[in-house]
């Protein structure tokens, strides 16, 4: 009498939408490590022949990476890494994101709940937990709940357009945070945890003028330590 036997179990196909996001994944991790020069160009088949995979979801993964805007695309040209921030730049950015996230965070005081303040809560707890370096790999989950708590907090104004327009510089802020020096990992968690504590305590006590003084404080606090950054990058 034959023996049967269970079927040998083959290997599950990796699906089109978890290569895209492998793809993505890769390619956020290489720039955000800073290991592409500024200003440099981006072959789509390069990139496909070095990740083994075909032109198509390097190519989807370079769309969703332009709107944070570490590339940009050039008609004709393709895509470049997006240069570096200059000072002058850092500082206009910073300028724009304390006329908005000052005015959102002090309507958002306005009619504070329990709610947003457990949420911010924990976006705070999240960063503590996090591993901050040395490369996005393992700082990413830092990156992804620093980038909640101010994206929470703008919407918590209830101002729609404000929101709005804080959201719009959400491209130039991510290319803020491209690493200068690869390798580095995050360098300033613990001060800007403090001053994200700071933000939810000032909230809780539900005073308008106290919450944008402490987010006002943070703002200029990370202006400060950006150029500072910046300062160091060896030139050339």
């Amino acid at each position: 009498m034959a023996v049967v036997r269970d079927a040998p179990t083959l290997p599950t196909a990796p699906s089109r939408a978890s290569l895209a996001d492998a793809v993505h994944t890769s390619l956020l991790t290489w720039l955000m490590d800073g290991h592409a020069a500024p200003g440099s160009s981006l072959s789509i088949d390069g990139l496909a022949r070095d990740l083994g995979v075909s032109p198509t979801p390097v190519r989807e993964a370079l769309v969703r990476i332009e709107s944070t805007g570490l590339v940009h695309r050039a008609a004709l040209r393709g895509y470049f890494v997006a240069d570096m921030l200059s000072a002058t730049e850092v500082n206009d950015l910073m300028d724009a994101r304390l006329l908005l996230e000052c005015r959102n965070a002090a309507l958002a005081a306005a009619h504070v709940d329990d709610a947003l303040l457990t949420v911010l809560a924990a976006t705070v707890e999240r960063m503590t937990a996090a591993p901050t370096g040395p490369g996005f790999a393992e700082y990413r989950e830092y990156h992804a709940a620093d980038n909640e708590f101010h994206h929470v907090l703008n919407r918590a104004g209830g101002n729609r357009f404000l929101a709005e327009a804080f959201e719009g510089l959400n491209g130039q802020i991510q290319r803020f945070r491209l690493r200068l020096v690869p390798g580095v990992g995050v360098t300033d968690a613990g001060l800007a945890i403090a001053e994200h504590a700071a933000i939810v305590e000032a909230l809780g006590r539900r005073e308008p003028d106290g919450v944008e003084l402490a987010v006002r404080e943070h703002l200029e606090k990370v202006r400060e330590r950006a150029l500072d950054d910046r300062e160091s990058v060896p030139a050339g």
